[in-house]
């Protein structure tokens, strides 16, 4: 079991919490450094890699990946993966777990499911505040999913599982300049997306079982803002075709939000306001393969596909091509 971070600050309230917490639940905890994190960092109960570390490892990502980018991060994913990580917890640096962040994690979990409903705001489930994630596309804001009650409640497959975050949770900047936080979630709901039921999910607090550790790939050749919420579109499509589903849970995080630019945020979030669900169009009519054992080559589809419709930079095929052999090699350590 494996919480994997990447930052570019000296350890702080969030990164200590989470170092203190895992050390007591014995999970290991990496973090991945980048060019600007400070050269003396140094917390207990983390296992911190800088940049001549990445490198040491012998992960072609680890030189082939642009610094100074969140996508470093697939680095610590690799490293986790080859270490014989049982599920990978995705977090950022300025988020702080509760007491139900360390409790047991089960893949086939009792929810509430959508199917077949298009752009679902999965948050509007969880709060009566006019509030949705990042990544949702501005067009479909202000479409309430199907009524809770009417949904049907089965045990289902999901080996991707978003915990909310309460505070300041996972929002856009047009979000933030305009409307109110803190929030908070409820707690009491569990809901999984199957297929046609699309709704970004982020970074801030995700777990991913070894099914679906060749989804975590975060693209390097576009926004900031984007990375993440690029993959999940991606990993989303991925899963749905093999029939699992992509859960969302109650709030497991609070959030000390890092000091943003919100109008440098805007801007790097124009991308999605303008393309997210051209992308997830496309993504739907990208013929998949199907099945585990073509993971990667769906992947790479899936990614042909972004740079076909000229979102992500050709550029990215090398990198998801060493992701791949990168994942294959980490895979084949783990079970030696």
């Amino acid at each position: 079991m494996s919480i994997v971070v990447t930052s570019i600050n000296a350890p702080n309230n969030a990164l200590r919490a989470l170092a203190q917490s895992a050390l007591a639940a014995h999970m290991d905890f990496i973090v991945i450094g980048d060019t600007k994190s400070p050269l003396d960092f140094s917390l207990q109960g983390c296992r911190y890699f800088d940049i001549e570390n990445q490198i040491a490892t012998g992960l072609q990502l680890a030189t082939a990946c642009p610094t100074r980018h969140y996508a470093r991060k697939n680095i610590g994913y690799l490293i986790a993966i080859r270490d014989g990580a049982q599920f990978i917890i995705d977090t950022d640096d300025d988020n702080v777990p509760n007491a139900g962040f360390f409790a047991s994690r089960q893949q086939h979990v009792s929810a509430a499911v959508v199917e077949k409903a298009g752009w679902v705001n999965v948050y509007r489930y969880f709060s009566d505040a006019n509030i949705w994630p990042r990544g949702f596309p501005l067009q479909a804001i202000r479409t309430m999913p199907p009524a809770f009650d009417e949904l049907r409640v089965r045990i289902v497959d999901c080996p991707i599982q978003q915990g909310l975050v309460d505070g300041d949770p996972d929002v856009d900047a047009i979000y933030r300049l305009c409307l109110p936080l803190p929030q908070n979630f409820r707690t009491d709901r569990r809901i999984a997306l199957g297929m046609g039921a699309w709704c970004p999910f982020n970074s801030q607090n995700s777990t991913w079982w070894p099914q679906a550790f060749a989804l975590l790939y975060l693209p390097a050749h576009c926004s900031f803002r984007m990375t993440d919420i690029w993959r999940s579109f991606v990993a989303y499509r991925i899963i749905v075709e093999n029939g699992w589903y992509l859960l969302f849970h109650e709030p497991t995080m609070w959030q000390d939000r890092n000091e943003h630019d919100l109008m440098r945020d805007f801007a790097d979030e124009i991308p999605g306001y303008l393309n997210n669900d051209r992308i997830c169009r496309a993504l739907e009519k990208t013929r998949l393969l199907g099945g585990s054992t073509n993971l990667v080559r769906d992947l790479r589809r899936c990614y042909e596909t972004l740079v076909d419709i000229g979102v992500v930079d050709a550029k990215e095929l090398t990198l998801v091509d060493a992701w791949i052999a990168d994942l294959s090699s980490a895979q084949n350590h783990a079970h030696d």
